[in-house]
């Protein structure tokens, strides 16, 4: 009786175990965090945050145990115009004196398609959190010739930034806006499995 309780106690740890999904480090060379938003209604004015951190878990055979964190610094944006990037730091956009952090947290994966999520999480910018979503797909998972896990996604996803109090609104003469309120948010993520 010891013995077959012993030997359900080990199947019931090893599944568990097996059931966890894999936890990888963002490996910031190699993923971009980038964005794109209307410029005087006929152009795309196109930007990326180039210092951020983050985690995330997942098992392509368990979706629904995935879970992300990213924290990213606010000032490492960069449009490559510096003028404009000063601007978007200060207090009609960013206030990053104030918001120094955007912090992005998941609260659920949803398979779509084979390699196809809708990714659900909360938005923390310029101190207002927003649930948001995004389109994930999953890339793959190779070993490296150094004997590194890794996994890559490509997200995309849109948001309003007046629902995060980025009010700014110049208007163009002839009627609309110098910058837009849409924001696209486009990311490629690789990860290292943690061991």
């Amino acid at each position: 009786m010891k013995r077959t309780l012993l030997l359900a106690a080990l199947v019931l740890l090893t599944l568990s175990v097996a059931a966890q999904a894999a936890t990888y480090a963002i490996d910031k060379t190699h993923s971009a965090v980038t964005f794109k938003v209307k410029h005087m209604m006929v152009s795309n004015i196109r930007g990326a945050f180039t210092d951020f951190e983050g985690s995330f878990s997942f098992d392509p055979d368990a979706p629904e145990q995935a879970s992300v964190k990213v924290e990213i610094q606010v000032a490492s944006v960069n449009t490559n115009n510096e003028g404009r990037d000063e601007h978007l730091l200060g207090d009609e956009f960013f206030d990053v004196a104030n918001h120094p952090l955007m912090r992005f947290e998941s609260t659920k994966l949803v398979r779509t398609d084979d390699d196809e999520f809708s990714l659900h999480g909360n938005l923390t910018l310029h101190g207002v959190t927003k649930p948001v979503e995004l389109e994930v797909e999953y890339i793959g998972t190779v070993v490296d010739p150094w004997g590194n896990t890794r996994s890559g996604f490509e997200a995309e996803g849109e948001i309003n930034r007046k629902d995060f109090g980025i009010e700014f609104s110049d208007t163009l003469d002839g009627g609309g806006l110098v910058v837009g309120d849409k924001v696209k948010i486009e990311l490629e993520i690789e990860g290292i499995l943690q061991k």
